[in-house]
């Protein structure tokens, strides 16, 4: 009954700002070197193009997804409903439980990448980085503490922030590309060999840290005006709309400066508008880029504090996280755990211990489980029942899985079978709890 209290008070254009600022953090500043570094030459387009192309495969299934069931918790709603009353109670307590980790994670992971660039304005040690970052935690969940038509309305004025800046990048390194710099391959850097697909395959995990959160809209579906409609369109228009931002800024970078030097470049953007336009507006450009990564976390900490209220409402969770506020009406319980346990995380994890870590533990649940999922929903409601509809079913599913597989295999071997580890250990944990309740219900009973 809580659910209801949610009111639909986020427009169009509001889904679209808050769904392309969660995909526009710190990532693409952070990973553009290691990407370059990864495939060793300006061919490292490929793995932001094999990004985007599997970023809209899977947009496919998460539209469809959101138009038949618009409500809070996104994953978690869909995991629950598409496997049915046995199965899907299952898949959607591993999503819970492996978001209990991931989650913070995430956000943990966007503050410490804000964190580092922060260094290159202010002369910050290892401790007063944490500090820093821990600090940037407590300063989203008290902004984000309010109502959330309040909410859309600071994620337009964020969003306007994102591509006026991200467009001066861009303007700024095409007005002085050089073929010479973007186009200077090394030998044998198009030679389709094994080396070349693993490394691919690498960089792409770090793409897909970049691209990831288009399916962010789906979390906030019980506060979207007409969801069936707008819930598909905010996410396509959302990873075209970031795929060709992304794609620009690779050749606005790499045709001012060398790939050499590029690779191991720690502020890139900040190299970039230094070597255009001074160190004054380096500086400048360093605070841009902090309220990019300001404005991602910002939609990132709302799509998540919705989840656990979704689980709560469900009895599948801990009941406190489905509470309201009362005056404000969003959950604040759940925002509020969120925020704790990610400042938590950001004052113990280092940038470079979590981005592989993070896809491989989410991959098997929530992106393969998803698209197997929507296959198993067109059986159960019938195709004429969903609202939108994905082309070519069932290849983008099954392109998803196959795709999302080889991801997960290159994130190596230990964050892979770690992931693996947390799903299994995450299984014997529900069996458990479920027997523990039968159980206690048995006893209740006699």
């Amino acid at each position: 009954m809580a659910q209801q209290t949610l009111k639909r008070e986020l427009s169009f254009t509001q889904a679209v700002a808050l769904n392309m600022i969660d995909m526009v953090g710190i990532g693409p500043f952070v990973v553009l070197p290691l990407v370059i570094g990864i495939m060793g030459g300006p061919q490292h387009i490929a793995a932001w193009i094999a990004g985007a192309v599997l970023s809209l495969i899977d947009g496919f299934i998460w539209a469809e997804f959101g138009a038949a069931m618009p409500r809070a918790g996104g994953s978690y709603v869909f995991l629950r409903e598409s496997f049915g009353p046995r199965w899907g109670r299952l898949m959607s307590f591993l999503f819970i439980w492996q978001t209990m980790i991931q989650a913070p994670l995430v956000i943990a992971s966007g503050s410490i990448g804000f964190a580092q660039y922060l260094t290159y304005l202010l002369p910050l040690d290892d401790v007063t980085r944490r500090v820093a970052s821990g600090l940037l935690v407590i300063t989203l969940t008290a902004i984000l503490y309010r109502r959330i038509g309040t909410v859309g309305k600071i994620s337009v004025a964020l969003w306007v922030g994102v591509l006026g800046t991200m467009a001066w990048f861009i303007i700024g390194g095409l007005s002085h590309f050089d073929p010479a710099l973007a186009f200077d391959y090394p030998e044998g850097a198009w030679d389709f060999t094994w080396a070349f697909w693993v490394a691919l395959g690498q960089a792409t995990v770090k793409t897909m840290y970049s691209y990831l959160g288009y399916y962010n809209v789906n979390h906030l579906g019980g506060e979207i005006r007409d969801p069936e409609k707008n819930i598909p369109r905010a996410i396509f228009i959302s990873i075209i709309g970031i795929a060709v931002l992304y794609l620009a800024m690779q050749f606005a970078v790499i045709g001012v400066i060398p790939w050499q030097e590029a690779k191991d470049s720690p502020f890139i953007v900040s190299t970039l508008i230094e070597r255009l336009y001074g160190t004054a507006a380096a500086t400048v450009a360093t605070v841009l880029v902090l309220w990019i990564a300001f404005a991602s976390l910002f939609a990132v900490m709302l799509g998540y504090s919705r989840i656990p209220y979704a689980a709560a409402i469900d009895g599948n969770f801990f009941a406190v996280m489905g509470k309201v506020h009362p005056t404000k009406n969003f959950p604040h319980i759940s925002l509020l755990w969120l925020g704790g346990t990610a400042f938590v995380f950001s004052l113990l994890f280092r940038l470079s211990d979590v981005i592989s870590a993070i896809l491989a533990m989410r991959i098997l649940v929530q992106f393969i489980g998803g698209a197997v999922g929507v296959m198993i929903l067109r059986k159960r409601i019938g195709e004429a029942n969903l609202p939108f509809k994905m082309w070519l079913y069932p290849l983008p599913a099954v392109t998803a899985i196959v795709l999302w597989f080889s991801i997960m295999l290159s994130t190596g071997w230990m964050f892979a079978l770690s992931g693996l580890g947390m799903t299994l250990l995450g299984i014997t944990v529900y069996f458990v709890r479920e027997k523990m309740t039968r159980g206690t219900a048995g006893t209740t009973e006699g």
